[in-house]
């Protein structure tokens, strides 16, 4: 029995390099997909960002010209500037979001239909949630009817055409359309959470601010690490909102920076500027990523 047993070491070892080889050939498809579409734009994107490209001629190196150029331009700042604010929509956004996901995780009669009806605006695409915000905020839409009645405006008027109120009103319509992905993200949260934790607090002497300043908050603390580095790279690239709703305007109050980069890209056709103008966003948003991680602690749980 015992000279059998080199054969079937190398039986099983043939076995498992033909199961590895045939696991890759299922996997091949997708990983030629994933540098196609993922890995290789954005070694393309750095690349033109270092170049002179015009799509008619071929790429011409000009080393660092197109980040003097960035470093100049006032429009390009004032982009940053508006994407910058934007991300105030971000604590907003995470605080509603996890209030709404508390009150949705309870039993209750119809719950069910609740969450359907926050989910509703996620799955709606941005060129319908645009026309219809962009109505409602005219002078004569249902928002001005409101605000007037309420006493918080003297007269209506149209808040996208006013340079004043323009960026708050699409930022308001990315936060009416993200609490409730957020919140699906948060309610899975809660739910791992134990429930045994949260009664033996309350058996303790425990009040409902301590459980959830204790146990509920440390538990969520990795999904407030994602939702918060997903919406604040959202908040830094919004583009969708400002194309339907306002095109930058009025006189560049909603121009942000990503909008920056479409209108240098498909509209001066200058595509080096654009890749290093969308270099310069992504940087933004790893240091404000980083900044997220350090304020979660690395999402550590309880």
């Amino acid at each position: 029995m015992r000279p059998a047993a080199p054969r079937q070491r190398g039986t099983s070892w043939r076995v498992g390099a033909r199961t590895t080889l045939i696991a890759y050939a299922f996997l091949l498809p997708f990983l030629v997909l994933l540098v196609l579409y993922s890995f290789w734009p954005v070694v393309f994107g750095t690349y033109l960002a270092f170049t002179e490209y015009n799509i008619i001629s071929p790429p011409r190196w000009v080393g660092l010209e197109n980040f003097r150029e960035l470093a100049g331009d006032e429009q390009f700042w004032s982009g940053v500037r508006s994407s910058l604010i934007y991300l105030l929509v971000v604590p907003v956004i995470q605080l509603l979001s996890i209030a709404v996901a508390m009150l949705v995780n309870r039993d209750l009669p119809g719950i069910g239909l609740f969450r359907t009806a926050y989910y509703v605006p996620v799955v709606t695409s941005f060129a319908i949630v645009g026309l219809m915000w962009t109505w409602m905020y005219q002078q004569d839409g249902p928002v001005n009817f409101v605000l007037t009645r309420l006493g918080l405006m003297d007269q209506p008027h149209s808040l996208l055409n006013n340079p004043a109120t323009a960026l708050l009103a699409v930022m308001f319509v990315t936060l009416w359309k993200g609490i409730g992905y957020y919140m699906v993200l948060y309610l899975a949260g809660l739910q791992g959470i134990p429930r045994e934790l949260e009664e033996a607090a309350v058996i303790d002497g425990a009040n409902r601010l301590q459980v959830f300043w204790h146990i509920t908050l440390p538990g969520l603390r990795p999904i407030i690490l994602v939702c918060s580095v997903l919406s604040t790279i959202s908040a830094i690239k919004v583009f969708e909102e400002i194309f339907v709703m306002t095109q930058g305007g009025p006189a560049g109050s909603t121009y942000t920076a990503m909008y920056y980069v479409y209108t240098k890209a498909f509209q001066d056709f200058q595509y080096g500027q654009a890749a290093a103008a969308g270099l310069v966003v992504a940087a933004i948003s790893l240091v404000f990523g980083l900044i997220n991680f350090r304020l979660t602690r690395g999402g550590k749980a309880l």
